[in-house]
């Protein structure tokens, strides 16, 4: 270390020494708001940014105020529909809050390596969407207090990572009320995993319909699958070809959906004349399939601003009010349903 490294340390620790005495705190807690610590009043911390402000304080390892900052937002795969509408929400939000954007998949490499990239990247922080974070991932990120907020976790996070997602649980709840409320009591599901939180919530959301219909639940109407078309394909064709099948089939995603209305085809039934096919997710695609899919839709917009802005606001030292995050979903009605015929 040079004599004058010395001296700007010198001059650093009087200034926010003098700080400290200025706000009336510990030198500690002036520590803890210049490394941006969660652990500190929001009182106080407004009290301390001030000062620093007005003393004309910057943080030595902080980027050129007039230089973009940059987030990361990691995906599972970026094939799919639902993934490239919350990569479009994500960098049209960044681009409003003049943020640029790194993608990437965990496809190339595991959350942890991302961790790493965001240190050298120069990154403010991570967004991870629809991916499972291992206990020691979860562990650093606490323990570091690193930047990070979660989009449709498949697991639980500790309550100390903010998570985003939607209303999966009522949104699908009133896909299949308004199924039953079309007379149609055969309901298939195309659900998602039951480790995915989404899937579940809405296939409890199915289920929930139907009990308050009074229709009894046929494990033999429900198959779970990826949020994959294939596999909803091969799926559904078990499904249609049963001695009773569905009137109508509810769909986890739009990925599965366009599944169900394949199978349809091969097997002869017209949609929605034969069965009807609901969705959850309202991707572009929804709207141009073949009839377009009824669905339920996700603010994806929304879902991308709110993740950019929690992450920012994180990154900033001020955590989340609440460490999830729900958006309200809502049901948009196209032509792939319709009143079940009278002798089915």
């Amino acid at each position: 270390m040079t004599v004058h490294d010395k001296g700007q340390l010198r001059a650093q620790y009087g200034l926010l020494t003098n700080i400290a005495q200025e706000a009336g705190v510990s030198l500690s807690t002036v520590s803890k708001v210049v490394h941006r610590r969660r652990d500190v009043g929001a009182a106080t911390r407004t009290r301390v940014e001030e000062l620093l402000a007005r003393h004309g304080y910057v943080r030595p390892w902080e980027p050129d105020p007039e230089t973009p900052r940059v987030i990361i937002a990691v995906f599972r795969d970026l094939s799919g529909p639902y993934t490239l509408e919350v990569v479009r929400g994500i960098v049209d939000a960044a681009g409003e809050l003049g943020v640029h954007v790194v993608t990437g998949t965990t496809g190339d490499r595991p959350v942890s390596q991302w961790l790493k990239e965001c240190g050298a990247l120069g990154a403010v922080g991570l967004i991870v969407v629809i991916s499972m974070l291992a206990e020691e991932d979860q562990r650093r990120i606490v323990e570091e207090r690193m930047p990070v907020v979660l989009v449709d976790p498949l697991s639980a996070p500790s309550p100390e990572i903010p998570s985003i997602g939607v209303t999966n649980w009522s949104g699908a709840k009133d896909a299949v009320q308004y199924l039953i409320g079309l007379g149609h009591t055969r309901i298939g599901m195309v659900a998602g995993r039951s480790h995915s939180l989404a899937g579940a919530a809405r296939l409890h959301g199915y289920r929930a319909a139907l009990e308050e219909a009074g229709i009894g639940y046929d494990p033999a109407l429900v198959c779970s699958t990826d949020f994959d078309y294939e596999e909803s394909l091969a799926a559904t064709l078990r499904l249609l070809a049963a001695k009773e099948p569905p009137t109508a089939v509810f769909a986890a995603s739009d990925a599965q959906a366009l599944g169900v209305l394949e199978a349809a085809r091969q097997q002869g039934l017209r949609v929605p004349d034969d069965v009807s096919v609901m969705s959850f997710d309202d991707t572009l695609v929804a709207a141009m399939a073949s009839p377009p899919l009824s669905a339920v839709r996700q603010p994806f917009e929304e879902l991308g601003r709110e993740a950019t802005r929690v992450l920012l606001q994180v990154a900033d030292g001020r955590p989340p009010a609440s460490p999830r995050i729900e958006l309200t979903t809502e049901l948009v009605l196209r032509t792939s349903t319709a009143a079940r015929r009278g002798d089915a």
